[in-house]
């Protein structure tokens, strides 16, 4: 078990980019920067003994910092917050106060605004280079992207002998405030990086949540059954999505709220590999990457629609303006607690 860091003399606002590589006994190994708290690279053995990457992302930092990628919002690997995806007309009140956001994604805000956690720069405050983990820290101050409060979020990598990445989440505050984070993560379990829709997936939710024609959720629950969207059995991606569309749909996960549990399962078949994420959230966010559009990736390939999924663990989408949903908001005197893990494992 170790962990390096490595300079990459990449300087935002004073800060540095670091590189940190957990790496295990068996090889597997990690590559985070703790700018946007990217997971860069994820590296295992196939069912052939191959080492394969199952993360999609790039080959330099710099390529993180272009324009043109920052243009396209694809967060690619980072942690998105303070409010993971949307927040309807970007808006939401605490109390008798409204906060007005910046509308993002049509008139709903997207994965913490204009300039979110995927763009900061972390402090690496905990690691040890005889284990494998590392602990990141951000301070997002009173009033950043429209969100009121101090909060401090923690957030500890930790890759253990069973090939399985463990994201410990917390986080508190000064004044009430909305937070809902998640790890936006784009998967391929593919040798060869083809399209996901030959990937068989399965999720532990009997429904999901309505959306709008903007994907923000109204606050209603669909039972799955029936539909495209059931996937309480294991079934190829492709067999019943529109090949126009793919999926981006909620999952209520069928669970105790906070229990660590199984939300996904995708296996796929030449590779033999499978991720298993487990999770104490209560939704998992099911997307195809539709809109999935950066070039020069790793190995010089382009990315395109359908490349990739993302089991995007966290609490409902725009929970904050639904009585109904479970409470985004956190107050001074509690913790946010918030445990995701991939688990990779071979098909037997």
């Amino acid at each position: 078990m170790s962990v390096q860091q490595i300079p990459t003399g990449i300087f935002i606002d004073g800060e540095e980019i670091i590189a940190i590589e957990l790496t295990n006994t068996k090889g597997t190994y990690v590559k985070i920067f703790n700018y946007g708290a990217i997971i860069n690279k994820f590296i295992v053995k196939n069912a052939k003994g191959e080492e394969q990457d199952i993360v999609l992302g790039f080959e330099t930092i710099e390529q993180y910092l272009d324009p043109e990628y920052i243009a396209n919002g694809n967060y690619l690997g980072a942690v998105v917050g303070r409010y993971a995806n949307r927040i309807k007309n970007g808006s939401f009140s605490i109390g008798d106060e409204t906060y007005k956001l910046a509308q993002t994604n049509g008139t709903e805000t997207l994965h913490g605004g204009v300039v979110g956690f995927d763009k900061k720069v972390w402090d690496i405050v905990e690691l040890d280079e005889n284990e494998s983990f590392v602990t990141l820290e951000y301070e997002s101050v009173d009033g950043e992207e429209g969100f009121p409060g101090n909060l401090v979020v923690g957030l500890t990598f930790e890759l253990t002998e069973n090939d399985e990445l463990i994201l410990t989440y917390e986080a508190e505050t000064d004044r009430a405030t909305a937070i809902n984070l998640t790890h936006h993560g784009y998967f391929n379990l593919s040798a060869t990086g083809e399209s996901v829709s030959k990937h068989q997936q399965q999720i532990f939710a009997s429904n999901s949540l309505e959306q709008n024609s903007n994907f923000c959720p109204t606050g209603k629950l669909l039972p799955v059954s029936g539909t495209p969207l059931d996937f309480t059995q294991l079934k190829e991606i492709g067999k019943d999505w529109n090949p126009d569309e793919g999926y981006d749909q909620t999952f209520v996960l069928d669970k105790e709220y906070g229990d660590l549990s199984l939300a996904s399962k995708t296996t796929e078949h030449d590779s033999g590999l499978v991720l298993s994420v487990y999770t104490t959230e209560p939704v998992a966010h099911f997307y195809t990457a539709k809109w999935l559009k950066a070039k020069n990736g790793k190995g010089g390939k382009d990315y395109v629609g359908y490349g990739a999924f993302c089991v995007e663990t966290q609490h409902h989408p725009n929970a904050v303006n639904i009585p109904g949903f479970p409470t985004t908001i956190l107050q001074p005197e509690d913790l946010y607690t918030q445990t995701t893990i991939y688990k990779v494992s071979l098909n037997s």
